[in-house]
């Protein structure tokens, strides 16, 4: 008999599930965090939304530094987020000590949620290239076991 891996009865399925499903929840927030900076400021990037600004004399722009920022930091968790759920889903499959994988999704995800902080806060650097390396450190790891264990 074959071993199901993605059920929810292997916890390291459903620990991945949780931190992926958190994490792209996050980066979905950066949707909202610039719509949200664009209404607070009247900013927009679009001629049709001017019709939201409460500054009639709002026009198009998209040189913002904040709403920049924040773009840039979701371009950032785009980047990152999707490879970690993607190579996740294979990780899964090549059946990964439960602790150690534990520690993987975890130590990404809290990466992820430093890495919007800092960059947010404009903290200074390293801080937020060492929270973007520990993630995609975290990712290449699971990924080199993906590629050592699925050799064809």
């Amino acid at each position: 008999m074959s071993i199901l891996y993605y059920t929810l009865n292997n916890s390291v399925f459903t620990n991945f599930a949780f931190y992926s499903t958190a994490s792209v929840v996050k980066m979905m927030g950066m949707s909202l965090l610039t719509s949200a900076k664009r209404l607070s400021k009247d900013v927009f990037a679009n001629p049709e939304d001017l019709v939201l600004a409460k500054n009639k004399s709002a026009v198009v722009t998209t040189s913002d530094s904040d709403v920049e920022r924040i773009r840039r930091n979701h371009l950032n968790d785009i980047e990152n987020i999707i490879p970690f759920v993607l190579v996740g889903v294979f990780y899964v499959g090549t059946n990964p000590d439960r602790n150690v994988a534990l520690w993987h999704f975890r130590i990404f995800f809290i990466s992820r949620l430093l890495h919007t902080l800092i960059y947010q806060f404009a903290l200074p650097q390293p801080s937020r290239f060492i929270a973007c390396l520990v993630g995609y450190l975290t990712t290449l790891s699971m990924a080199t076991r993906v590629l050592l264990n699925a050799r064809p």
